[in-house]
């Protein structure tokens, strides 16, 4: 008897979507297109901290290290503030130092900096030749645009620096520097070159470093060190840390904002087309409580041809999402998105729970079909 019962109740499911395969198909549709937003949105939105801070790099330093007065600080204490920094904080860092220097005609600014560092530190440089990358090049330097202008020089000229006319160090260029600011005008050298040739062994003018700031880390490292460092000046640079948690705000503002809104309307549309299902099957509902089905029945048949539905929409949407997602992560990241734990728990609850609320009313509506009235004249 049980048996013959869950034979007949399977056959009147796939039956009832079997024959109104059209609105079957639109259900399906909204749903999909529901979890595949959704899907895409909370796959970009659980990487977008990593993938934003990433591109964000491409500001360069977020975070500065000088003295408190208008002296110099001593590279030890920067080394030992990126050594004992927690893991993954510091990507990039690097002391600097500027002084004066006579050249072969004239009198330059040089910048001593460390090279291995100088990539991450300055990635929006436009660089004609080639970055020196080897931390400890002495022998090749780059020079600004303006002051390679200035002094005509190129790309594997020498320059020829002079101190007391008798001490000479040449230096081969090998790339011209457009940045965009004063380092135009500058020599830039290896930072030990500049410390011996200033006479400034082991200090340097300031410190520039990235910091991962995609949860306002920046902030709470610049407030441990001056209690530890307050003979330094620590803070953050606001135009590119201050602005990376706000642009992550937002886009996960938006994000939510427009997953919540494709949900609504996902809801909405499923809703109607239950409705108008079961409009059409008001006889079939009818008939089964004539027969002796009950409340429950009822509802379990609907929910059952719903949820259905919405695990095909589920499996589908996380499909097209996650295609999505990559799309989304290449076109405005140039990476592909991870696809983090917690986003295939998430699309899946929120796409039973918009099932489940779409469901509602067209159920009572089932549950309303007055027997008697349906049935007059069957």
């Amino acid at each position: 008897m049980v048996a013959n019962k869950r034979k007949m109740f399977w056959r009147l499911v796939l039956r009832a979507l079997r024959l109104r395969l059209n609105r079957v198909l639109i259900i399906f549709a909204a749903l999909t297109v529901g979890a595949a937003i959704v899907t895409a949105m909370s796959a970009v939105y659980f990487d977008i901290n990593s993938k934003m801070s990433q591109e964000l790099r491409t500001f360069g330093a977020n975070f500065y290290i000088g003295a408190e007065d208008t002296g110099l600080i001593e590279t030890k204490q920067v080394d030992d503030i990126i050594n004992r920094a927690p893991t993954g904080l510091i990507s990039a860092g690097s002391s600097y130092l500027y002084g004066v220097a006579r050249a072969d005609l004239e009198k330059v600014v040089i910048m001593g900096v460390q090279f291995d560092q100088l990539k991450a530190l300055t990635p929006y440089w436009q660089i004609t030749g080639s970055r020196i990358e080897i931390g400890f090049d002495d022998r090749n330097a780059m020079i600004g645009k303006k002051l390679a202008e200035r002094l005509n020089l190129k790309v594997g000229d020498k320059i020829t620096l002079t101190k007391n006319s008798m001490e000479k160090y040449s230096l081969r260029i090998k790339g011209i520097v457009e940045s965009g600011d004063v380092t135009d005008s500058m020599l830039i050298v290896n930072l030990e070159l500049a410390q011996n040739w200033l006479e400034k062994d082991g200090l340097a003018s300031n410190a520039l470093l990235i910091v991962k700031n995609d949860q306002g880390q920046a902030d709470e490292f610049a407030q441990l060190l001056r209690q530890q460092y307050p003979n330094l000046d620590i803070r953050p640079i606001r135009k590119v840390s201050a602005s990376e948690g706000q642009i992550l705000n937002k886009i996960k503002g938006l994000m939510g904002l427009i997953s919540a809104v494709i949900l609504v309307l996902a809801t909405l549309c499923v809703n109607t087309t239950l409705i108008a299902i079961v409009g059409e099957r008001a006889k079939e509902f009818a008939l089964q409580k004539a027969l002796g089905a009950k409340r429950r029945d009822i509802i379990t048949q609907i929910g059952t041809e719903t949820l259905i539905i919405a695990l095909f929409a589920i499996v589908t949407g996380l499909i097209i999402g996650y295609i999505l997602a990559q799309i989304l992560g290449l076109t405005v990241f140039k990476a592909s998105i991870d696809m983090r734990l917690p986003v295939i728990p998430l699309t899946v609850a929120l796409s039973l729970i918009v099932a489940f609320i779409a469901v509602i009313v067209p159920t009572k509506r089932a549950l309303n079909v007055k027997t008697a009235n349906v049935l007059k004249g069957e």
